[in-house]
């Protein structure tokens, strides 16, 4: 369902027709809108205000009590390395729970139930997927790497 690389690679990693090739040049910008999976809402680097913009997006996807402190915003690379393992510990949930929900709550919610729970839980593993996939691209922009279109 929720495909993972190799031990230790994130979902969808590999088979992205963008990846990271370079350091960033003093020109900046790889493109409008970024790469592929690139957040909504979030300039490609280079682009004025985008650093900023993507510290909101990155705490919009870790718990809210990540707001409280000041280092997250001082040290962007910092938020979206945590980001990145929150985003990891999420989808590894979605993922037990998927393969355990048939035995642990049939009983309590019926057939019916079981399935509507198992579609939501794909909804969500989809959406984590994205969300990952988005705040590994933020992490590679934020430590400088150029983003090159494959053909």
């Amino acid at each position: 369902m929720f495909e993972s690389g190799t031990q230790g690679d994130p979902p969808l990693r590999a088979a992205t027709p963008a990846a990271p090739a370079r350091r960033r040049s003093s020109a900046g910008a790889t493109g409008a809108g970024g790469p592929p999976g690139w957040p909504q809402g979030v300039p490609p680097p280079g682009e004025r205000g985008w650093e900023h913009r993507a510290v909101a997006w990155l705490l919009d996807h870790c718990p809210p009590d990540y707001r409280l402190y000041p280092a997250w915003r001082r040290h962007p690379v910092a938020l979206a390395w945590l980001a990145v393992r929150h985003l990891d510990a999420q989808l590894e949930a979605m993922r037990s729970s998927y393969r355990e929900v048939r035995v642990a709550l049939v009983d309590d919610i019926g057939p019916e139930g079981v399935a509507q729970v198992l579609a939501d839980l794909e909804c969500e593993g989809v959406r984590l997927v994205g969300a990952r996939r988005s705040a590994g691209l933020l992490l590679d922009a934020l430590r400088g790497l150029e983003f090159v279109p494959r053909l």
